[in-house]
């Protein structure tokens, strides 16, 4: 299944002229922020090989991030910290990655198609699409932008915190990571409340001692 200019088309009889595609990138992974991206297409651009980030090889996804950033009307990223992933839950924090992203637009669009998710807070029309980094075009492109934006961060990460090797697998939780994280603790980038890492953190707690309660029990004759 290709991306096409379906949903933008139906859009533009509607009567809107800048059609913006959504998508993030980096929800899942234990350490690092969730990036988002939005872009603007022409009405009629090709762009051969363009699909759902998740799909396309590193190399290829590369170049047609370079493609993308050449064609598009408009490109726009926002991320939005591990630090604030805690604090608002990552839902929240993937639409307030995506409401920075269209704020770093060059051009204000009329309409958002988003990969099944809407904007509550963002006072444009829009529309949630099921899959749609694998049939909207602009959702496609902007899936592989957040993409190629969040591994090189996650790989400026790798520079500052090597013994997580962040380089390889990006912050999710494969069982590498998973290995490095029990060794080493969490490191200033990983999200406090994701679940593997709050396990690993409270096994880290120094142990005090019966609290004052358990002590009396244990001193309390048979």
């Amino acid at each position: 299944m290709e991306p096409t200019h379906e949903f933008e088309s139906e859009a533009r009889r509607c009567g809107y002229r800048l059609v913006a595609g959504l998508d993030e990138a980096g929800r899942g992974p234990l350490a690092g922020p969730v990036v988002a991206a939005a872009v603007i297409l022409p009405a009629r651009v090709k762009l051969p090989g363009v699909a759902d980030s998740k799909l396309l090889t590193e190399p290829v996804r590369t170049k047609l991030f370079e493609d993308i950033r050449l064609r598009a009307l408009a490109v726009g990223v926002g991320q939005v910290s591990e630090q604030e992933i805690d604090r608002l839950n990552i839902l929240e924090a993937t639409r307030l990655a995506m409401s920075r992203a269209l704020l770093c637009l060059q051009a204000a669009p009329d309409f958002l198609l988003l990969d099944a998710i809407v904007l509550p807070n963002v006072p444009i029309p829009q529309r949630p699409i099921i899959k749609g980094d694998q049939l909207s075009l602009s959702v496609a492109a902007a899936s592989i932008v957040a993409k190629v934006a969040r591994d090189r961060l996650m790989e400026q990460y790798h520079r500052l915190y090597p013994q997580y090797n962040f380089r390889d697998h990006k912050g999710y939780g494969t069982p590498e990571h998973l290995h490095l994280l029990k060794l080493h603790g969490p490191s200033p980038i990983h999200r406090r409340t994701f679940a593997p890492v709050e396990r690993i953190e409270t096994d880290l707690l120094p142990f005090d001692g019966p609290d004052e309660q358990c002590a009396a029990q244990t001193r309390a004759p048979l």
